[in-house]
């Protein structure tokens, strides 16, 4: 399945990267995004196992493991679409 991200999300992923770089040692930032590509590739391996956003039925939720990120997705075709990538503290996303 092809991945594509939207500009939110590319912005998202470059906010993350940056926050963990001046917050911590390298190593974190590298380990926090090679953990959020490593969820984005088991999306891609089976893209309709996590639920819907009730408020949003074509959009799809991950919850990212050992990290507090969110990944909302969704699939048009052969096409995984990821669109946004927030904090678990922020309020959810509509």
């Amino acid at each position: 399945m092809k991945v594509v991200y939207s500009r939110r999300a590319i912005s998202d992923l470059e906010t993350i990267a940056g926050y963990y770089r001046t917050v911590s040692d390298p190593a974190i930032a590298e380990a926090v995004e090679r953990r959020l590509h490593r969820v984005i590739e088991r999306i891609s391996a089976a893209p309709k196992s996590a639920p819907r956003v009730a408020q949003r039925p074509s959009v799809r939720v991950v919850p990212v493991i050992r990290y507090p990120y969110k990944i909302f997705y969704r699939v048009n075709n052969e096409i995984l679409e990821i669109l946004h990538i927030r904090h678990t503290s922020r309020e959810m996303w509509k």
